[in-house]
């Protein structure tokens, strides 16, 4: 059994709600484990054999309480058992949709210099409806770009569950 925690940034709620499903996988194979938001103040990291990051991109970009994070507490995650698992839209696209493919999981590990022991990347979900007038015609606009839907009443959902749970799978046993 492991003390695991998982910590998320989210714009909209899908990291989050990732972060959930991590949860509810891990304690159905007898760890401990606490999801919270990674600007949670006063966590004690040190009772955790196991930390957890999960980030969402919007416009390119993690939010700066990622980086904040990792670099305030680098030499524990160092220290540490870690994983670090993206969520973004680009991951949607067959080729984009590993550690190793997608570039915003390079972008992260270049500017930081933790090395999680275990990656992965996770595609997000869109619900326009639920954006501002600017961000959902930004994001469709980027869609439009890329090929994705960009109807304004879209609301739907990229993320592969199998491949979530697969991921908690590593981390309670590797």
């Amino acid at each position: 059994m492991r003390r695991i925690v998982v910590l998320y940034s989210t714009v909209d709620g899908q990291t989050r709600k990732i972060a959930q499903r991590l949860q509810a996988r891990l304690q159905a194979t007898e760890n401990q484990v606490q999801v919270a938001d990674i600007e949670t103040p006063n966590l004690d990291l040190n009772s955790f054999d196991t930390v957890v990051i999960g980030a969402s991109i919007r416009y390119g970009k993690y939010r700066p309480a990622v980086i904040q994070f990792v670099e305030q507490h680098l030499g524990l995650l160092s220290r540490k058992r870690s994983a670090f698992f993206s969520v973004n839209l680009v991951a949607r696209k067959p080729l984009k949709n590993t550690a190793e493919t997608n570039m915003y999981v390079a972008k992260f590990l270049k500017q930081v210099s933790w090395k999680p022991q275990l990656l992965d990347v996770f595609a997000g979900a869109i619900n326009y409806p639920s954006l501002s007038f600017w961000d959902r015609n930004i994001i469709r606009f980027i869609m439009w770009m890329t090929k994705g839907p960009t109807a304004a009443d879209t609301v739907m959902e990229y993320t592969d569950w199998g491949r979530v749970e697969a991921f908690a799978d590593r981390l309670s046993s590797e």
